[in-house]
């Protein structure tokens, strides 16, 4: 099992930036992908970034390359998104997502762990 918190939501206007943190505890392990996924009201679920626990290989949805940044922090077991030049389109609640083997997959439905989510809205 593996157990994820999300914290770093919040109101900002548009042109603003956000750190969404992730931390992780239970069985994690070095061949566990990480994921950002958001749902805005009415909207189905949607990845945002990945990363795999172990390398360098990330993953971004079209709409935010340039903009949002995933990173992560081994030693604390913690994934971040580093979200930039926010857009009132990126509200959402934002998800912190696991699955375990190496590969990046852009289907919800196909990571096993969840966090509870946090919300962030941008103001135009």
């Amino acid at each position: 099992q593996v157990q994820l918190v999300e914290s770093g939501g919040g109101l900002v206007q548009a042109g603003g930036s956000l750190r969404l943190s992730c931390a992780a505890s239970g069985r994690t392990s070095s061949d566990y992908v990480m994921a950002w996924f958001r749902q805005a009201p009415g909207k189905e679920r949607e990845i945002v970034a990945a990363i795999r626990w172990s390398g360098s290989t990330t993953y971004y949805t079209d709409s935010v390359k340039g903009r949002f940044t995933i990173s992560r922090d081994n030693a604390k077991n913690m994934v971040y998104l580093q979200v930039n030049s926010l857009k009132p389109e990126d509200t959402a609640v934002y998800y912190c997502a696991a699955r375990g083997g190496f590969g990046i997959y852009t289907t919800p439905s196909l990571y096993a762990y969840w966090g509870q989510g946090t919300q962030v809205t941008v103001s135009s």
